[in-house]
């Protein structure tokens, strides 16, 4: 059985970081896809110890903002 999970991705220096909001795992690579696939594994291996007893979707939107400068 498979689950989809959300990955929200940002770069610090050099690094991908990767944030998986419906568990709360993070990971990094050098790469976007480095950095997903660990999230997958670090995703996985948490899912091992801690199952969720229950998994609520989340949306995902984008916004306007007037920036004044």
């Amino acid at each position: 059985m498979t689950q989809t999970f959300t990955a929200v991705i940002h770069k610090e220096d050099h690094w991908y970081v990767a944030d998986c909001p419906e568990v709360g795992t993070v990971s990094q690579g050098e790469t976007i896809e480095e950095a997903v696939a660990n999230l997958k594994e670090a995703t996985e291996l948490y899912l091992e110890e801690f199952p969720l007893k229950e998994f609520n979707r989340r949306l995902l939107t984008t916004f306007d903002v007037a920036v004044y400068a």
